[in-house]
């Protein structure tokens, strides 16, 4: 599984919106978005704020394990 789908799998079963996210981890809900249909991929801060907040690890967020 890539990045964007896990990210959005990870979203929608937490229930929270690309804009509730955003706020969550200091992103706009755009950035958001554009992670989750790949047109750009996040810094190492926000990677670090999703593992965080999505309570995984990198490797999981970045698709590298199950």
């Amino acid at each position: 599984m890539k990045f964007q789908e896990r990210l959005k799998e990870l979203r929608v079963s937490k229930g929270v919106s690309q804009k509730e996210l955003g706020k969550l981890i200091g992103a706009t809900y755009s950035a958001i978005s554009y992670w989750e249909t790949g047109v750009n991929e996040p810094k190492l801060s926000y990677i670090i704020a999703l593992c965080k907040y999505f309570e995984v690890s990198a490797d999981y967020l970045l698709g590298l394990s199950d």
